[in-house]
């Protein structure tokens, strides 16, 4: 609802006064504030000029000209709170009205509306069940650097982001390729043992 939509002096009065309590009884302005009065002057002189400037630059702003309207007269409001009315009041109200419509367009040029529907995220990829895959693999990777040394470098390595062949771990680790499976299986025996060992039992429910 814009301040237009109710009379002129009404709108002048009550948004001077909100402005006058929004600065606080102990606040001391920096220069002479407007009385309620004299911004229903103001505003009553000044309602034409506003409502025509804004109709005539809110198309090539791409806004209603009722909200470039209405941010014009707010930041009237807050120039008769702070300082009083402008010494030239058209001017004044054409500058605004520009200011208020270049703002609208670098906002428009920011804002991107989003076409279709929403995305909907599969069980894969809901926020918990990310989560929960994370947590596991942290206790994995705690568990296998746990594991005697040449177990925790071999799964390391089978682990790693690059997805290394055989040959390339077995190489790393200074090992025949052959004796790499069964040590492989033993390494994974342990760690298997280790996790059952780590899994508190449920509690019988009755």
């Amino acid at each position: 609802m814009t301040l237009h939509d109710h009379a002129p002096a009404a709108s002048a009065a009550s948004a001077a006064s909100a402005a006058s309590a929004a600065s606080g009884p102990s606040a001391a302005p920096a220069a002479p504030a407007t009385s309620a009065a004299s911004a229903a002057r103001v505003v009553r002189a000044l309602h034409p000029l506003v409502r025509a400037e804004a109709t005539a630059e809110a198309p090539a702003a791409a806004v209603d000209p009722a909200d470039l309207e209405q941010a014009v007269w707010l930041r009237l409001m807050e120039r008769l709170a702070a300082v009083g009315p402008p010494d030239d009041s058209a001017r004044w109200v054409r500058d605004s009205v520009r200011a208020e419509a270049r703002r609208a367009r670098r906002r428009a040029r920011h804002e991107h509306p989003y076409a279709g529907r929403e995305p909907v995220a599969g069980p894969s990829g809901c926020p918990e069940r990310t989560a929960l895959r994370a947590a596991e693999r942290r206790a994995l990777r705690a568990a296998v650097a746990r594991l005697p040394r040449r177990c925790s470098r071999m799964l390391e390595a089978m682990l790693a982001p690059g997805d290394p062949t055989y040959r390339e771990i077995a190489g790393e680790l200074g090992m025949s390729q052959g004796s790499l499976g069964p040590m492989r299986s033993r390494c994974l025996g342990c760690l298997r043992r280790m996790l059952a060992a780590e899994v508190v039992a449920p509690e019988l429910r009755g």
